[in-house]
């Protein structure tokens, strides 16, 4: 008898200990993006969060840009040659330095892809001394801010082949890739090598999870460490679980209607308010988001200073008001409530994407809100590839997305891509501006707070009356980690999920 006893108490603890995440050696981390592959154009984002590969500048988490590969900078008093010089103590995970050469060989790779320098107006990448030097076609002072981006991140020249297409990532950062399995899993080790110090954690697995139910119970049963994007409905679940820690902060994303305001039903001003007064804003963030503060009273919330303009009349619901825009762009009732005119029902096809899992039912209640102004919304659900698939031929009519305008840590980044003309992928669509292409053009020019306070404000006005993209909701970032590791922070940018800083507890 005492035999059996100790042999299930011997058990029993082995059962514990394998149960027991606290012993584990590698830090279990997941999150909703899939890895496409090894173009940093594509899934750059992954690697340069999960701190493989650094870019010459990166931002912290009030939006300030600092240091990263580079260690300063510097631009000529016309505005048009930019120098970044490198620290002398980064090494790629092959051993060989970071040097001006390499940084300059990788942007030259990155500004021939599709990523953001394809929107700036450069004209030379070259290296001097320890010197990266840029020299640009006309002063744009958001270059610093665009190299935050992580479709520029630099990498080892053995990263590419002989085509110069990227075959593996072999970066700077704290971790280096051990194994990459596409779309889900990546498994890092820490570098040794990285000029800013040793790792406390040695092993790194993330594994990209589509469901965000599927996250909540992995961060529940211990499966993963640290979750990312945390549904609203499963938050206060996590929050009462003694063994987790819960983070939220309010990140610079918006989840936007966007429009073909080339097609009939968008084409007027006075259409595109009617939707935007439509919509119930407080309601639907109070049900869906669990916060009814993240009602997006105009397109930039109020983290992103100098963005968010006290001046602008807020967009609330007015249901009459809507209904009075419509006539006035000429749909009137037919018998059944929809609107027609010129013989043409009002009736549109709303598409939307999973990935980011609250859009299909914020979607669905604005299918009932558009309902009650007599506008019949049919909602389809795909993947977020359709959006730029359907902007490029055309057959978009709508499309609830989610747009983040830390792309790069200066908005005009944004702007300029989806503002000017022929809109973009994400951005407006069928719109076309003059005054506001001008007010972008002159922000991404000067670097001057007090000139680009007016412009700001100039920007910020066009685009709350015309509403080339019509703000629904704010965004929330929910962060979960397992009380067995400490040093976690949410990072409001979504830069770099700071796994270097992160430690056992015991």
């Amino acid at each position: 008898m005492r035999t059996l006893r100790v042999l299930f108490t011997a058990v029993a603890l082995g059962v514990t200990a394998a149960l027991n995440p606290a012993h584990a050696a590698v830090l279990k981390v997941a999150g909703p993006w899939e890895i496409a592959g090894t173009d940093p154009a594509q899934t750059g984002y992954v690697f340069s969060r999960l701190q493989v590969a650094e870019t010459l500048v990166t931002a912290n988490h009030e939006g300030n840009l600092v240091p990263a590969l580079a260690k300063q900078w510097s631009v000529s008093s016309d505005g048009l040659i930019w120098r970044f010089t490198l620290r002398e103590d980064a090494q790629f995970h092959d051993g060989t330095p970071v040097t001006p050469q390499a940084a300059a060989a990788s942007l030259k790779r990155a500004l021939a892809g599709v990523g953001v320098l394809s929107q700036a107006p450069l004209g030379e990448i070259t290296s001097q001394g320890r010197d990266v030097v840029i020299r640009l076609t006309k002063p744009f002072s958001a270059l610093p801010a665009y190299l935050v981006h992580f479709s520029t991140i630099v990498l080892a020249p053995s990263s590419f082949d002989a085509a110069g297409k990227v075959t593996q990532i072999v970066g700077s950062g704290p971790y280096k890739v051990k194994s990459l399995t596409a779309p889900a899993r990546l498994e890092l080790q820490a570098s040794g090598r990285w000029w800013g110090g040793k790792s406390a954690i040695e092993e790194v697995s993330y594994l990209a999870v589509g469901q965000g139910e599927t996250r909540a119970l992995m961060a529940e049963s211990g499966e993963a460490d640290l979750v990312f994007s945390m549904l609203p409905v499963s938050v206060n679940r996590l929050k009462a679980n003694p063994k987790l820690d819960v983070q939220i902060a309010t990140i610079p994303r918006t989840r936007i209607l966007k429009v073909n305001a080339a097609s009939p039903f968008f084409d007027q001003i006075e259409e595109r308010q009617a939707i935007s007064a439509a919509i119930d804003r407080a309601g639907l963030t109070k049900v869906i988001l669990r916060n009814a503060d993240l009602a997006a009273t105009q397109l930039f919330p109020p983290a992103m200073k100098g963005w968010n303009s006290p001046e602008v009349q807020p967009l609330v619901r007015d249901v009459d008001k809507a209904k009075e825009l419509l006539a006035t762009a000429g749909w009137k009732a037919a018998s059944d409530g929809i609107l027609e005119k010129d013989g043409k029902r009002f009736s549109v096809t709303l598409l939307t994407y999973s990935s980011w899992p609250e859009l299909p039912p914020i979607a669905t209640a604005l299918q009932a809100q558009l309902r009650q102004v007599g506008i019949e919304v049919k909602v389809s659900v795909g993947n977020s590839s359709e959006i730029p698939a359907r902007h490029q031929d055309g057959t978009l009519e709508m499309g609830l997305i989610s747009r983040l305008y830390s792309i790069v840590p200066d908005p005009v980044g944004t702007l300029l891509q989806d503002y000017g003309p022929g809109g973009s992928d994400w951005g407006s669509m069928g719109w076309d501006n003059k005054e506001i292409q001008s007010v972008v053009e002159q922000l991404a020019a000067t670097s001057d707070a007090a000139a680009r306070a007016p412009l700001q404000s100039r920007a910020v006005e066009i685009l709350q009356r015309e509403l080339p993209s019509i703000p629904v909701t704010w965004s929330e970032l929910a962060i979960v980690s397992n009380k067995r590791i400490t040093g976690v922070q949410v990072d409001p940018l979504e830069v770099n999920y700071g796994l270097s800083a992160i430690r056992w507890a015991e």
